[in-house]
């Protein structure tokens, strides 16, 4: 039954779901070595020394834990099979990916003016950056200590220091360009076991992430931003390409 089921899915949407699964599976690994894979591989803000270039694209492969992975694999295979046999692999693909990527661009524009309002720089002379289990180290010049204190540093460098991962700004994307293209369709949720049509879903998941967002409650490990980037680039997305032809598909 479930090789039937993995036979069913498209080729991009399955390649997908085979790479996140691999790429967790290699977090299991590495962590156990005592290598915090989600440092090295999730996506850091710009100007800390523990961004690298591959994070941009690794980041959006990495989970945090099995039920992370589970919901994003979940709305990956059901939301994008359909859309993949709508468009075509390589429409698909440039959309996963489009979406993904600007799901992170918005996450860090979002950081960019915390970080500011913290410390009066988008981009603040803080280097050096090592995380530890509970605690991280950093250097900032006495200026900068001076004029935005010890605390907002230390909470500008937190920023810098917490690595972003997961695929959920390009299911949110995926479930926006969903909604926007078979509103009235249902989907069953699993919590709670009801039926909701697929543009109330959208809906309700965006005004979650912008209200969450705003919120901003400590302790929140959710990137709320990144999950409403992934809906807007992909709405904007959708647009362009309707009305590029008379029909969509």
């Amino acid at each position: 039954m479930l090789r039937s089921l993995f036979a069913n899915i498209p080729d991009v949407t399955k390649n997908l779901l085979i790479l996140n699964i691999l790429f967790f599976l290699a977090k299991i690994a590495l962590d156990a070595q005592g290598i915090n894979s989600s440092q090295l591989l999730g996506m850091h803000y710009p100007t800390s020394n523990l961004f690298m270039p591959y994070q941009i694209v690794t980041h959006f492969f990495m989970h945090g834990d099995l039920f992370h992975i589970l919901f994003n694999m979940i709305g990956l295979v059901v939301i994008g099979s359909h859309l993949e046999r709508v468009w075509g692999k390589k429409r698909f693909a440039f959309f996963y990916f489009f979406t993904a990527i600007g799901a992170a661009i918005l996450h860090t524009v979002v950081q960019g003016i915390e970080i500011y309002n913290y410390t009066g720089y988008v981009f603040p002379d803080i280097s050096e950056i090592k995380v530890y289990s509970g605690y991280i180290e950093y250097y900032a010049p006495d200026y900068l200590k001076l004029t935005a204190g010890n605390e907002n540093v230390g909470n500008a460098a937190s920023i810098m220091a917490i690595p972003t991962v997961g695929a959920s700004g390009a299911i949110y994307g995926l479930l926006a360009a969903f909604a926007f293209l078979f509103p009235n369709t249902q989907f069953m949720l699993l919590f709670p076991p009801i039926p909701i049509k697929a543009k109330w879903l959208a809906l309700i998941l965006a005004g979650i992430a912008i209200y969450s967002g705003y919120r901003n409650t400590p302790g929140d490990s959710i990137a709320h931003f990144a999950h409403l980037g992934g809906m807007l680039f992909g709405l904007l997305l959708v647009f362009i390409w309707k009305r590029n032809r008379n029909r969509f598909y």
